[in-house]
């Protein structure tokens, strides 16, 4: 029964987050939230945290709540991802409270609908196709993120930001989630430079499943084994991140940034990894015309890929997009190529993403 397989694999996540017998540090959690939003900054290989100035600030660093151009700020996007598979959904809302401090609202959901439950497809006894059998359910994750930044007065150009989220997570009728964590955030001006620091998961984020075992049933392997009651944690990761930005003649202008990103779950396939952490750049430039066109490009999750001659290439994945903005309203394109070259071959996944950000007084 594939299903049955699948959901076990899904739902038990926790308890298989240890396979890798020299590496016990739990992997991939939530990743769901390390997607990205926006088309802006998908299209700069989500290079975003000393750059975020709008609502999608409270996902990438809340301390750029401070920055938006216009009193009140919403974002809108969509993208499917893996030929329309995925739904990738996010909105975004955020305001100040004063001069010196800021709110914002995020929500994100990434999910898989419709999937066919064809379990009972097939009568045990008689061996007749009962199509009327097959029931049909979703697997999504949801997070919500509640934003704070405020100015620090001793330090011209310093502003500091937080981020507590909610995280819940359903395979269907057969298992959920709820989890807990807070991010914090850094950002700091001079001239034109731009500095970031974003720490994910600060507090460390917790998950806790709860299995309706009733809903699975034995498959033909005897291994397999129905996941129990169980919680997965997210460990923190650091975002370091710095932007330079350059008036160029003729009304044009550029702005370059590249982001350092450090997981502490052990070794990854990225530039730098060891047991203890892995460090993957991310590089964005965008250049703009009168700050209403703007076109942009990127490249990010850089991996070693070993071809069928037993070579090893570094690969990274491009980014690319265009943005119009004018009277409050942002419209953002990004083009992602989700999978790298891999055996020899080379990928076609493509991914469009579409935001929409309008800003008022």
């Amino acid at each position: 029964m594939p299903l049955a397989v699948s959901l076990l694999g899904t739902v038990g996540a926790a308890q298989a987050q240890t396979t890798d017998k020299t590496d016990t540090t739990p992997k991939y959690v939530n990743e769901f939230l390390y997607i990205g939003v926006g088309g802006r900054a998908l299209a700069l290989g989500n290079t975003q945290v000393s750059l975020a100035q709008d609502a999608t600030a409270g996902y990438w660093n809340p301390a750029g709540l401070l920055r938006q151009k216009a009193k009140y700020d919403a974002v809108v996007m969509h993208s499917e991802l893996f030929s329309g598979i995925v739904k990738n959904d996010y909105a975004a809302f955020a305001m100040p409270l004063d001069e010196r401090s800021a709110i914002g609202v995020s929500a994100v959901r990434v999910g898989v609908d419709d999937i066919a439950d064809t379990r009972s497809l097939v009568d045990p006894y008689t061996g007749y196709i009962d199509y009327s059998k097959v029931t049909r359910f979703s697997v999504a994750d949801y997070g919500l993120l509640l934003s704070y930044a405020r100015k620090l007065e001793a330090v011209e150009g310093l502003q500091v930001g937080a981020s507590a989220k909610v995280i819940y997570r359903n395979v269907g009728s057969f298992a959920n989630a709820w989890g807990f964590g807070v991010d914090a955030g850094v950002q700091y001006q001079r001239n034109n430079w731009q500095l970031g620091l974003m720490a994910r998961d600060i507090t460390t984020t917790f998950n806790s499943w709860s299995v309706n075992s009733k809903e699975f049933v034995a498959t033909t392997d005897p291994d397999d084994k129905t996941p129990k009651n169980s919680t997965e944690v997210s460990l923190p990761r650091f975002v370091l991140g710095v932007g330079r930005y350059v008036q160029l003649p003729g009304q044009f202008s550029a702005l370059a940034a590249v982001d350092l990103e450090m997981t502490t779950d052990g070794r990854r396939n990225a530039p730098v990894s060891t047991g203890l952490i892995s460090i993957a750049p991310h590089g964005g430039l965008e250049l703009g015309y009168r700050n209403v066109v703007f076109l942009r490009g990127g490249v990010t999750n850089a991996q070693q890929v070993k071809a069928f001659d037993g070579n090893e290439k570094w690969r990274v994945q491009p980014t690319m997009g265009v943005g119009v903005a004018t009277n409050g309203l942002r419209l953002d394109l990004a083009l992602t190529k989700l999978a790298v070259e891999s055996l020899g071959q080379s990928a076609q996944a493509n991914s469009i993403i579409v935001s929409l950000g309008y800003g008022f007084n």
